[in-house]
């Protein structure tokens, strides 16, 4: 069938990242399910279309929560981090978190890795509502909603967290059109348009009676054969320990470094007067640095210029 689908399920890699947030204060309970809810399905995106560079999915409003970010790497390596601003109800919904106003967006940005000059990363927006100006009360009816406006391809999509547990599972209908798909198959031309294909359809409506509890407290197998035990479903093996999702943060002190450049030096000398050293923590993984006025001095000097790495100060 032109079917196919993923299921991700993070335990270490997603308590790994609320411990280092819990260290600074922790994210209220609706927070913590958005935020694993957008680091499970930028992981099912990431694997399903094997991009080589970070896609990086980011949710911005007027609400409390101010930004959320989950980046995946092509290693399926993931950080995620939220900004949040304010009190937000243990059952908040999306719209009272990001979209009070309807003005809120998600951006999925694909950074590819090896950059050729000039090339820009390519990004994808859409509005936290439908097509009539709804608001999206579910991470997963935005993706959905995005799939569809950008890859043309029907997608459901079941999302859960806690603070145990993120979890998601991803069914997409496959075009039969081309060469390397199914286009030999008896299936007729008329389902390859969206919506039209009884056999996606049929396993989009058996995903979409998941329920939350069964997703974060199932094993893989329960919820496969539960959904589908009437289907010929052809499971492959899965990518766990090294080969699967695990945290790991990209930040630097050479990517602080070229942040202090774009600041340009006379912000920075600034900071320098004031503080005595420029302090700068990556917000995924809780990381310092500290630049005292040598070291503030270096980045702003040509690379045949700067002491060897060695001779600096970490």
């Amino acid at each position: 069938m032109p079917v196919r689908g993923m299921l991700v399920r993070l335990t270490d890699a997603w308590q790994e990242i609320l411990q280092r947030h819990r260290d600074a204060g922790g994210y209220p309970a609706a927070v913590t399910e958005l935020l694993g809810e957008m680091t499970v399905a930028a992981t099912l995106m990431q694997a399903n279309i094997k991009f080589n560079g970070a896609l990086i999915m980011q949710i911005m409003g007027d609400g409390p929560v101010k930004l959320a970010v989950a980046e995946v790497q092509p290693d399926l390596s993931l950080r995620a981090t939220a900004t949040v601003v304010g009190e937000v109800a243990a059952d908040a919904p999306l719209s009272q978190m990001v979209n009070v106003t309807n003005q809120g967006r998600c951006a999925i940005t694909l950074d590819p890795k090896d950059r050729l000059p000039g090339q820009q990363p390519y990004q994808g927006v859409v509005p936290l509502f439908g097509d009539r100006r709804e608001k999206l009360e579910k991470l997963s009816e935005v993706i959905e909603h995005y799939m569809l406006q950008s890859e043309q391809l029907d997608t459901r999509l079941v999302l859960a967290a806690d603070d145990k547990m993120a979890a998601g599972l991803l069914i997409q209908r496959l075009p039969l059109q081309g060469a390397t798909n199914l286009a030999g198959s008896s299936h007729q031309r008329d389902e390859d348009q969206i919506g039209q294909n009884e056999d996606y359809n049929r396993i989009a409506i058996l995903a979409a009676s998941l329920k939350r509890e069964e997703l974060l407290g199932l094993d893989a197998d329960t919820i496969l054969h539960r959904l589908f035990w009437e289907e010929d479903v052809r499971r492959f093996e899965p990518l766990t320990g090294a080969q699967g999702p695990r945290f790991a943060c990209t930040c630097s002190r050479e990517r602080v470094g070229s942040m202090l450049r774009s600041l340009g030096r006379d912000e920075v000398e600034s900071i320098l007067t004031e503080q005595g050293q420029v302090e700068v923590g990556c917000e995924f993984c809780g990381k310092q640095y500290r630049f005292d006025p040598v070291d503030a001095a270096q980045v702003f000097l040509q690379p045949a210029q700067q002491a060897p790495a060695s001779d600096r100060k970490h």
